[in-house]
């Protein structure tokens, strides 16, 4: 256990007060906790590390957030998701270390600072239609980007508005969705040797402060209203995609 010597434990109440407002913010937005992460976990534990503490973090957090979601859940949605996006995180895992995938943060990020306009920062309920089937491709691509990136959760969002589930529905439905992922997740960095005992403390601290966050989360969800629910997940998109920019230009060029 000599490495819990070696872990300063300012670093472990950060991260679990990052956990904590980003957890918060991600129950009001739809997503986009993990993300918002990215960062500042860059410098505080390192670019290599970032994705595993940011995924473990997230997977501990899960169980509450479903628990407190779970009539909410969209089920049909959560089928044609999950086997696909399973696969995905598994293949990505095995290929950690020697895929880039800045090309597609780039295009990713687009999208999501698209959204603005697309909905007109919340004032259109709708910007283009969307079959169940879609999400099969989907939850391949978003868990296989996740995987490495760490947080890939509110390119999802659009898809969700536009299916026409919202509000309780949508965190419900996506925190079962990214649970069945993370196990693969997890399971993927664990059998390739991507884990440490160190990131495990990490991830857990994170994943404690989360826990908390969901459950501020859930109060304030409560007393939002749809627009209001609109405009906040619009607001992290375009976060969202200018953090993947940010991220990705400075490798391509």
């Amino acid at each position: 256990m000599s490495f819990l010597a070696e872990l300063s434990p300012w670093l472990l109440i950060g991260l679990f007060g990052l956990g904590v407002c980003a957890f918060t913010l991600s129950t009001i937005s739809g997503g986009g906790g993990a993300l918002m992460q990215i960062p500042v976990l860059n410098v505080l534990i390192g670019t290599s590390n970032t994705a595993q503490v940011i995924n473990l973090g997230t997977f501990i957090s899960r169980p509450t957030r479903i628990i407190i979601f779970w009539k909410h859940i969209v089920w049909k949605v959560f089928w044609y998701y999950v086997p696909s996006a399973m696969l995905g995180a598994f293949v990505a895992g095995w290929l950690f270390s020697e895929v880039k995938v800045y090309w597609i943060q780039v295009i990713v990020g687009v999208f999501l600072i698209s959204t603005f306009f697309q909905y007109r920062f919340g004032k259109k309920e709708r910007s283009f239609h969307v079959q169940p089937w879609y999400f099969i491709p989907l939850g391949f691509f978003i868990a296989f980007i996740g995987t490495f990136t760490g947080g890939m959760g509110p390119v999802l969002n659009p898809f969700m508005l536009n299916a026409g589930i919202d509000k309780e529905a949508l965190v419900g439905t996506k925190s079962a969705q990214s649970f069945f992922l993370g196990i693969s997740q997890i399971g993927s960095y664990a059998f390739f040797g991507l884990l440490s005992p160190k990131l495990w403390t990490l991830g857990i601290a994170m994943g404690l402060g989360a826990i908390l966050g969901n459950l501020i989360g859930k109060w304030l969800l409560k007393r939002m209203s749809k627009l209001a629910f609109r405009k906040w997940v619009i607001a992290i998109m375009v976060i969202s995609g200018v953090v993947l920019l940010i991220k990705a230009l400075p490798e391509l060029f």
